[in-house]
């Protein structure tokens, strides 16, 4: 039966007729997915393919369903959004694509169809609606949940929670991923100033993006991320106005929410004029080079969107491209690098980072087994879908060499995730950003540590 809409909601695209059973404004566009061929190419490098060989749960099979509901052929439904929403949005089945078809756009845009035709309801609707329009687009309250896990991290109060068995009331992935959470330091865009000059000769200047989750769980790279940008010659500026880049609300379907996000994003690193934009987060990076295609249907902010997006660099990318120094101290460790996806494949970043750390005296690089192989953690992926997250991790964990030290990558979310997989392992490799390691080889230099 055909889901009906609520006409106050109702947004058809530019006064155009709804296409097929899509009603809603951004539906799958017919240029993308009538690029796919139906070749194939794209079903081994499709992680739930693989793990499930479901022709459904393929990016052919995906589009396939697309399609369907576009000729009006099926309704979106259930059987609709279980494909769309196990999907990974890792873009792995982009780079193996011969035609170039935007995988990751169209699974977005039709999640954004579901949950216009099939809003969360419940506890899941609540959890929903909280984090995503409560707690991620309002920066205070992001800094104030980070206080509040930082005291009870401090205080004593995780210990005792661990010591009694509390948290066995949480389903084991919650309760693992409390086991590994990282200590809780001060974020970078409430502590520090609006712009930190360069040391010595100027080279270039950045805006640079922050994150959520990377500012409140990981603060100390991106302080380590300032060290290496300063270090190197180039002027760190943080606009204080920035916000959720609007990646976990895209691939969550509320796109509304990731256009609000991205207006203010685009508005504000505009008007900070910095020759680029720079990004640690893969997911982040991702998200904001791809706001001209979630604004494109808007005529205000297409073209500033395509201004912004041009600025935006990973910042292994712009130091490869823009300038920096090999470390001359000795950081003698083993480490391997594991690929995010959204850096990898959504943003085409793969050798730079890998360079960066062959430069760095000392270190010896490891190769990692289908080291672009998605881990499972696909922004909020492994707590929506526990199971398989769990089965992709294990399989990423398996490969990883047995005589590394450090596993390295360029994305917070992959950061958790992994930490995760080494503890249910029984490992004991560090976790560890690309920057984190530069800024431990500059430190050394000078003698700050012994990392």
């Amino acid at each position: 039966m055909t889901t009906e809409p609520s006409l106050a909601n109702l947004v058809v695209k530019k006064n155009e007729p709804p296409v097929g059973n899509y009603l809603w404004e951004d539906p799958p566009d017919e240029d993308k997915f009538s690029a796919c061929v139906h070749c194939g190419l794209c079903l081994e490098a499709c992680p739930t393919y693989q793990e499930l060989g479901h022709e459904h749960q393929s990016p052919r099979g995906r589009i396939h369903s697309i399609v369907a509901v576009a000729e009006g052929k099926i309704d979106i439904n259930e059987a609709f959004e279980d494909p769309m929403f196990t999907c990974l949005d890792c873009r792995a089945c982009e780079t193996a694509c011969p035609a170039g078809v935007q995988v990751g756009a169209l699974i977005e845009e039709a999640r954004g169809q579901v949950r216009q035709a099939r809003p969360l309801k419940g506890w899941q609707g609540l959890v929903s609606r909280f984090f995503l329009r409560g707690v991620f687009p309002h920066t205070k309250r992001l800094h104030t949940l980070g206080m509040l896990t930082k005291i009870y991290q401090k205080s004593g109060a995780q210990t005792v929670v661990r010591k009694s068995g509390a948290k066995k009331v949480l389903p084991d992935h919650l309760g693992a991923m409390e086991a590994i959470m990282p200590d809780v330091g001060r974020p970078v865009l409430k502590t520090h100033p609006e712009r930190i000059p360069a040391e010595g000769e100027q080279k270039g200047s950045v805006s640079m993006f922050t994150g959520c989750i990377m500012d409140v769980m990981y603060s100390d790279v991106n302080e380590a991320t300032v060290r290496v940008l300063t270090k190197n010659g180039h002027s760190v500026e943080m606009p204080k106005q920035q916000q959720c880049c609007g990646a976990l609300h895209v691939h969550a379907g509320d796109r509304e929410m990731g256009k609000k996000l991205a207006r203010e994003n685009i508005d504000t690193f505009l008007e900070a004029d910095a020759d680029h934009v720079v990004v640690n987060a893969a997911g982040c990076g991702c998200a904001l080079r791809e706001y001209p295609e979630l604004l494109q249907n808007d005529d205000e902010y297409r073209e500033k969107a395509e201004r912004f997006a041009e600025k935006v660099l990973d910042v292994s990318k712009y130091l490869y491209d823009y300038g920096y120094r090999a470390p001359e101290a000795e950081l003698r460790k083993r480490v391997t690098y594991h690929d995010a996806c959204h850096l990898a494949h959504g943003q085409g970043v793969w050798d730079e980072p890998r360079d960066l750390l062959e430069d760095i005296p000392g270190v010896e690089m490891v190769p990692l087994p289908n080291a672009d192989r998605c881990c499972g953690s696909a922004g909020i992926y492994n707590i929506t879908h526990p199971d398989m997250a769990g089965r992709l991790l294990d399989r990423k964990i398996e490969e990883v060499p047995d005589d590394v030290e450090m596993i390295s990558m360029g994305n917070p979310g992959c950061m958790l995730q992994m930490a995760m997989g080494v503890m249910n392992h029984g490992r004991d490799e560090a976790i560890v950003h690309t920057m984190q390691l530069l800024d431990w080889a500059y430190q050394l230099e000078g003698g700050e540590t012994d990392d």
